[in-house]
């Protein structure tokens, strides 16, 4: 038997055939729109599976028609991304935010109810707040450590029970690194489904990227996340990405077709680069994420850190959670300054090192301030119950000398306060 070889070692050549690139070793950039049937037989045959109107026969692949449907260099890219989570499928995005709205777009209707975890990353709080209500689509949060038994109760008081269709959930939170129990956000999922009406259960992976966290194995139905953060890690390129099984990748692919957001061959090719040197980056930024909240965690001007390390026994149910499906802490830390908006700006505009920039997951450190920035469109009720004060900082830890970063930190706080 063939030893099965680990997703770090196989994003260095997998779903790649150098032949027929003339013996190139990595991926050439297919910049092209159109490709060329051999014979009209073939370009019928290429469409009828493409746009369903028949099933592939055995051993048939759906050939190359245009980069709108497919394009090499996406769809080695898409193979190599299910590696990772043991994914059947993949369809990626020109943006994270793509990647989700067409999840929505695709998975609910006018009538419709969504169920929703807080805090979101804000773009995905504002379409479901604001956008999908203009298509009659009715979105209910909850908040972590609620019971499973209260968001029962809670869909049920919306009278629209019969019509909750997903429950999206983002895990670990951002900010504020709270975690959902996937597996009893699935159990809810389960609940209200009906033979007619199967309830599917999202998962927004952004935090953990594809290395920390595998919601699929936890029951989730589809994995999202946006590329642009860890899977790319480099901030220099847009990208999302959604996995899940053929059934339902197949639908989201037919609407991502039809609205048009799929990545270009640029794109992908950028992806595939960044794939090679995934778990090297994230392996780096575990490691410096850790000695950084060592840090904080001492200091006298640091009021509370976000961190996923800092949850202990005491906290039961996100202690739980976390070694339950956490495969790491992450390198995402967020922390409360003494203080108000007056010294998180100053500790910010004091650094030197660390980046003051939005996004996340890069080889380079950021920080950002959260209720100005990032979820700025949050009222300010809804951020006031999820700790997103003005005295909260997020920091995504880069690959940089950990002792570099921890010092560029000190003497940010030297002046802040």
């Amino acid at each position: 038997m063939e030893k099965k070889l680990h997703p770090e070692s196989l994003m260095m050549s997998y779903g790649y055939k150098p032949a027929l690139s003339e013996g190139a070793i990595k991926s050439p950039i297919f910049q092209t729109s159109t490709f060329v049937f051999k014979n009209a037989e073939e370009g019928k045959a290429f469409f009828e599976v493409a746009y369903g109107l028949r099933e592939a026969n055995p051993g048939e692949e759906l050939g190359l028609i245009y980069s709108r449907l497919n394009n090499p260099d996406l769809e080695i890219l898409e193979n190599r991304l299910t590696l990772w989570d043991e994914a059947e499928e993949c369809a990626v995005f020109e943006s994270g935010l793509s990647a989700i709205t067409t999840v929505f777009l695709e998975f609910l209707k006018p009538g419709d109810l969504l169920l929703y975890s807080s805090p979101l990353y804000g773009g995905t709080d504002h379409f479901i707040k604001k956008i999908l209500p203009q298509f009659g689509i009715t979105g209910i949060g909850f908040m972590v450590g609620q019971s499973k038994e209260e968001l029962i109760k809670l869909v049920e008081s919306t009278g629209k029970a019969k019509n909750l269709k997903l429950v999206y959930i983002e895990t670990p939170a951002n900010p504020t690194n709270d975690l959902i129990d996937i597996e009893e956000s699935k159990q809810i999922a389960k609940h209200f489904s009906a033979p007619e009406n199967k309830v599917l259960l999202a998962v927004d992976n952004t935090y953990m990227g594809p290395l920390w966290q595998h919601p699929l194995k936890h029951g989730a139905d589809l994995v999202l996340y946006s590329c642009t953060k860890y899977i790319g890690g480099h901030s220099d390129v847009i990208a999302g990405a959604c996995l899940g099984s053929f059934e339902l990748i197949k639908r989201v692919k037919g609407l991502r077709t039809f609205l048009g957001n799929m990545a270009g061959p640029w794109t992908g090719w950028l992806l595939l680069r960044s794939l090679e040197t995934l778990k090297a980056r994230m392996d780096v930024q575990a490691i410096n994420a850790q000695k950084v909240a060592e840090y904080l965690n001492n200091h006298p001007k640091v009021e509370k850190v976000y961190y996923l390390g800092n949850i202990i026994e005491k906290n039961i149910q996100q202690y739980a959670i976390l070694k339950r499906q956490c495969l790491s802490n992450g390198a995402m830390i967020s922390f409360d300054i003494k203080g108000g908006e007056k010294e998180a700006f100053k500790f910010l505009n004091s650094l030197k090192l660390i980046k003051l920039a939005v996004s996340l997951g890069s080889t380079e450190s950021l920080a950002e301030h959260p209720a100005t920035m990032t979820h700025v469109d949050v009222d300010c009720e809804s951020r006031k119950k999820l700790s997103i004060s003005e005295k909260l900082v997020r920091l995504s830890i880069g690959v940089e000398n950990y002792n570099d970063i921890i010092s560029d930190i000190k003497q940010a706080l030297n002046v802040a306060i």
